[in-house]
């Protein structure tokens, strides 16, 4: 069975936990700073890492600050295992159906998905702008990949993003190190297979630097054909 495959047997499957998370692999309380560890329960397959669900959303007239983001943010959950994946995975929302400013966030446990976090200030994220319509199957495709190791760039990735916004939707995969090249370009090349994304699809890159400097997400990014 291909790792990511939807197991047949999920329902069957138990969930074994190293902390107190539900079922559905949400968690008891909204405390961010509380660090949940799951295990994969008895037969089934672990991921490589474990991963925790993040969202956000906020009112786009209100100024954007650090310390605004991370109290919008909250977390909803952490996987280990391909079953604990796709048993919570099929009890989100799709991104296509969200409203208005909001965010889906699929980070390694224990990396915050804010630019401060130790794991990402030295790093950067590429971004691919999505027409409206795109977001769901796209955002699988990329978790997908991400969890089944496909970038093949050791512990370089950290997480993936997606935007949904007024008039278009934004997909971003953050990685460790901005300033590595060959990593970068492999990620980049990566997602352009994964995505099968045109030839003449427009990325960008933008580090996390740039990102506290300007506070901004996606202005004045770095393009890439």
């Amino acid at each position: 069975m291909n790792q990511l495959e939807r197991p047949k047997d999920e329902e069957d499957q138990e969930e074994t936990e190293c902390h107190h998370d539900n079922s559905d692999g949400t968690n008891n309380n909204n405390n961010n700073n509380r660090r949940k560890t799951v295990c994969p329960g008895v037969g089934e397959h672990p991921l490589q890492y474990n991963y925790t669900f993040w969202y956000s959303r906020r009112t786009p007239s209100r100024p954007a600050s650090s310390q605004s983001y991370e109290q919008n943010i909250r977390q909803i959950g952490s996987v280990a295992s391909v079953e604990q994946f796709w048993r919570f995975y099929s009890h989100l929302v799709r991104p296509g159906d969200l409203s208005g400013h909001s965010d889906f966030h699929l980070f390694k446990e224990g990396i915050k998905p804010m630019w401060e976090d130790d794991s990402n200030r030295s790093g950067g994220k590429w971004i691919i702008r999505l027409r409206k319509g795109l977001a769901s199957r796209f955002w699988e495709n990329i978790v997908l990949a991400m969890l089944g190791e496909q970038f093949m760039v050791g512990e370089e990735i950290c997480g993936a993003v997606v935007s949904i916004r007024f008039q278009e939707d934004i997909l971003s995969i953050w990685n460790r190190t901005s300033n590595d090249q060959t990593t970068t370009s492999r990620i980049r090349d990566t997602l352009r297979r994964v995505l099968n994304l045109p030839a003449n699809t427009i990325m960008e890159y933008k580090t996390h630097n740039d990102s506290l400097r300007d506070n901004s997400s996606f202005r004045n990014t770095k393009i890439s054909l």
